[in-house]
């Protein structure tokens, strides 16, 4: 993962002129054939940069949702760019994506997605497995994990053992356990009461800011958007707004508990 000192500063930016990460140009995704088509992304222009903590939001069948699985290289748009570190995603076969995928996002959904009879660690190991990496190395990993998310202690409980913002917390570990640069996050506090959806964002604002990884949000909650550097509006499959967050809310609550530094006195 990136250091700590390579973070965004407030305005969400690395300093200096570095490219995108991600950059979008004329992106159209059609789903269907004919009288039957649906554009749902019209032409959209995107750029992403490493350190990012980018909130996507938009009404129902604004494109954010198609947006986000194009980000994610789960899906090939129709027509335009997409470039990740200079690579031309849309002339990439399907393998090529998944090993994209799997090397540089990691993903959180909505739903948790846990094997029910499976303990935290097994969960958060998985994606390891599928690399095929040795058990010492993929125990090592998840512990690392677990307690990047606060549950240390946890790894051998089950998901009915745990909470949903635990759950949820699990899910997180996963993403993250294979280092990725890009982090995904669907709705990831729609299941969620209240005190739970914040202790999960400042959970992503904390990764974002003290790690470096990138995230990408979709939400469509202004109160959960307000933790981002930035806040991105699709409309009719159209990116309508894109604004920099000057004070985000776990920017805000970090400030809030930094120690005081008393001046020097003055002889």
């Amino acid at each position: 993962m990136s250091e700590a000192a390579n973070a965004p500063g407030e305005g969400g930016r690395l300093p200096g002129n570095a490219p995108p990460l991600i950059r979008l140009r004329g992106v159209t995704k059609v789903y269907g054939e004919g009288a039957l088509a649906f554009q749902a992304l019209k032409g959209v222009d995107l750029d992403i940069t490493q350190g990012d903590f980018v909130a996507i939001m938009g009404p129902s069948g604004s494109g954010k949702s198609t947006a986000m699985n194009t980000l994610g290289c789960l899906d090939r748009p129709t027509a335009g760019e997409y470039l990740f570190k200079g690579v031309h995603v849309e002339s990439l076969s399907r393998d090529e994506r998944a090993r994209l995928r799997r090397q540089y996002f990691g993903f959180v959904f909505q739903g948790f997605n846990l094997l029910a009879r499976t303990s935290a660690q097994e969960n958060v190991e998985l994606p390891l497995l599928y690399r095929g990496e040795s058990a010492t190395a993929r125990h090592a990993a998840a512990a690392r994990a677990l307690d990047a998310v606060g549950l240390k202690g946890w790894e051998h409980h089950t998901p009915s053992e745990l909470s949903g913002g635990q759950q949820q917390r699990v899910a997180i570990a996963r993403a993250i356990v294979t280092e990725p640069a890009v982090l995904l996050a669907d709705e990831p506090t729609g299941n969620l009461d209240t005190q739970r959806s914040q202790e999960i964002m400042e959970l992503l604002w904390r990764l974002n800011a003290e790690q470096g990884i990138t995230v990408l949000m979709v939400t469509h909650e202004p109160d959960m958007a307000a933790y981002a550097r930035r806040i991105v509006r699709f409309v009719d499959g159209r990116v309508d707004s894109d604004a920099p967050n000057p004070h985000p809310v776990g920017l805000r609550a970090h400030a809030a508990v930094e120690p005081v530094v008393p001046a020097p006195e003055v002889s």
